[in-house]
């Protein structure tokens, strides 16, 4: 699933995440979300959020 809209994203959910460092590569980053960061229904990046280790990044794949 996609992480473009903000009413998809829950906290405590399992998510891929891109860094803002890791954008060229692509390379994601797992984790739960802790906090959802955009206050907007939507992105087309995907929706920011925190993950629990204090990452923060742009939703790419919702896990579970």
């Amino acid at each position: 699933m996609e992480g473009s809209e903000r009413d998809s994203i829950r906290l405590g959910m399992t998510v891929k995440v891109v860094q803002k460092q890791d954008q060229k590569s692509g390379q994601l980053t797992e984790g739960v979300v802790k906090k959802i960061l955009t206050n907007s229904k939507n992105h087309p990046h995907g929706i920011k959020v925190m993950l629990e280790n204090g990452i923060v990044g742009r939703v790419k794949m919702i896990v579970s």
